[in-house]
């Protein structure tokens, strides 16, 4: 299971409502690339594809790629901000060593 934080939830609900496309929900899946080898990607998106997982998650659905469902299970997903920039950040139990920005994982 994901977990967003509340600023999180913030975070995706503010994208949602101010995208210049129609977006149902928020799209994550696990992708191959970053400096430690598997990298996060999120975007909204219209609907679920139809292997995807859908989590609602106060009010927001996320649509987990199948692929990825293992990989992101347990992660808690937040919004900061911060001097250096705002974006989102993944704790993840499954990653057994993550880059210094956060993006990636091994």
């Amino acid at each position: 299971m994901i977990k967003l934080t509340e600023s999180a939830e913030n975070a995706v609900k503010n994208a949602i409502s101010t995208a210049a496309q129609p977006a149902s929900g928020l799209r994550i899946m696990v992708e191959r690339g970053g400096c430690a080898g598997f990298k996060y990607t999120m975007r909204l998106a219209p609907a679920p594809k139809p292997d995807d997982t859908v989590i609602e998650k106060g009010g927001i659905k996320l649509f987990i790629d199948y692929n990825s469902h293992e990989q992101l299970a347990g992660t808690t997903i937040d919004f900061v901000v911060e001097l250096e920039g705002s974006g989102f950040t993944f704790d993840n139990p499954n990653a057994k060593s993550s880059c210094s920005c956060g993006k990636s994982f091994s």
